[in-house]
């Protein structure tokens, strides 16, 4: 009987916690879906609809390309949602099979000791069965032994009850997580259909530059050009500060060896004095230092931060333009050193680390900011206004500037954003959380 009730409890117990478990699954991956939901909806907002010039239609093809990859990012999180709730049901299918056959036992044995006691029920049988008991001993357990098996119909009874309810309620999780594969598969169905037309669009949009080459070299050409003379400048500062931090690191290791040698001259002084004869210690050669203290814990601490950093744009964005040589359409491929971060019109630039502005310029009337951390620099370029200067400590998500709004393209807002390590160009992407 003990053991009996212990399967009992244990099958409750089982059943509860992958109840709860199955509600929490589910919830982890609303809120997910919810997240990447609200972040299509606000790309879908960035797509320009005026495409006069081939200009504008290239920004066109890198936002609609850009807000097809959340698309993409978005079919894909659907489908690892639809594994993880396949797995859920095969837990759950075989937990209630499980259950079921259980409770199927339970019953067969709970009408067997009913029938026991119903076929030896009368008070006659119950008396002839209490006093023929050789002893007294024996009729106090034969006593005890009724009223124990009374009260063990009774307490089994309401176990099979309330396994009933648990049971029940496992056929609702199964029958939850049904409909939620359901909407799943229309949802993703849906995007799948949106990707579609997606595509159709921009077949159409290349389609038409294709046909425009002559005006689309001359676009390409200009925007080479431009890219260049800021990778030039952008170069150029950072060399400059390269040196400057050389230069702070050789200083720092100046000071430092002759505060060795000073302590050295104190230790030999005082050796002469105690009339000590013990050698006296070796110079410790020059280190050849390229960053000074603080910047290397600054660096440290930077690069810890891998795949933590914020955005470097204020509010919703959409990346429209990825690190490296890529692919515009056949036959037309760019180089670019950073990222595009298309934002809504009035969002800024913001630091993505702590760290210490190392120059603000001008180019093309644009400003454009470098951050400094240590030994790795955060550019941020494309800003129709600068609120820090050179010199000025900045903190993580500190604004930096306003990100221009170009009104000759439906006020399209796109922040540039580079990062290096000294002279070393890094993929921002991989260093961003997303």
């Amino acid at each position: 009987m003990t053991r009996f009730l212990l399967c009992l409890l244990t099958a409750c117990l089982c059943i509860g916690s992958l109840s709860a478990q199955t509600n929490k699954t589910i919830r982890e991956l609303e809120s997910r879906r919810g997240a990447l939901q609200r972040q299509i909806s606000e790309s879908e907002k960035l797509l320009q609809t005026t495409r006069k010039d081939v200009g504008s239609q290239l920004q066109g093809l890198a936002t609609l390309t850009g807000q097809m990859e959340e698309r993409k990012r978005y079919i894909l999180a659907l489908n690892n949602d639809m594994e993880t709730i396949d797995r859920e049901l095969s837990a759950l299918d075989r937990r209630t099979k499980a259950l079921q056959q259980d409770l199927k036992e339970k019953r067969e044995e709970y009408a067997a000791a009913v029938r026991y006691q119903q076929a030896h029920s009368s008070i006659q049988e119950k008396l002839l069965f209490i006093l023929s008991a050789e002893s007294l001993a024996q009729t106090y357990r034969r006593l005890r032994y009724a009223r124990e098996f009374a009260a063990y119909l009774q307490r089994q009874g309401e176990e099979i009850i309330r396994q009933q309810k648990e049971a029940d309620r496992q056929r609702a999780e199964l029958l939850q997580l049904r409909e939620e594969k359901g909407k799943l598969l229309k949802e993703r169905q849906a995007e799948i259909e949106k990707l579609q037309a997606q595509e159709k669009e921009k077949t159409a949009l290349v389609d038409n530059l294709r046909r425009r080459q002559s005006d689309l070299q001359r676009e390409l050409k200009k925007q080479r050009r431009e890219a260049q003379q800021l990778n030039d400048r952008i170069d150029r500062l950072i060399a400059e500060e390269i040196e400057k931090a050389r230069k702070r690191a050789e200083a720092e290791a100046r000071r430092k060896a002759r505060e060795e040698a000073e302590r050295r001259k104190r230790a030999e002084a005082e050796a002469k004095a105690s009339a000590t004869t013990a050698p006296a210690e070796k110079a410790a050669p020059l280190e050849a230092y390229t960053l000074d203290k603080a910047d290397r814990q600054l660096s440290g601490s930077f690069a810890s931060n891998r795949g933590k950093l914020p955005a470097p744009i204020t509010g919703s964005y959409l990346i429209v333009s990825h690190y490296g040589r890529y692919s515009v359409m056949q036959g037309v491929q760019l180089d670019n050193k950073g990222i595009d971060l298309q934002g809504r019109p009035g969002a800024r630039a913001q630091a993505v680390f702590d760290g210490k502005v190392a120059a603000v310029f001008q180019l093309n009337g644009l400003f454009n900011v470098l951050v400094r951390h240590g030994s790795y620099i955060s550019v941020y370029c494309n800003l129709s206004r600068a609120t820090v200067k050179a010199g000025d400590a900045v903190k993580t998500r500190q604004p930096l500037g306003e990100v221009f709004s170009n009104p000759a393209e439906g006020d399209r807002t796109v922040l540039h954003f580079q990062l290096r390590k000294e002279t070393q160009k890094l993929d921002p992407e991989g260093w961003i959380a997303r």
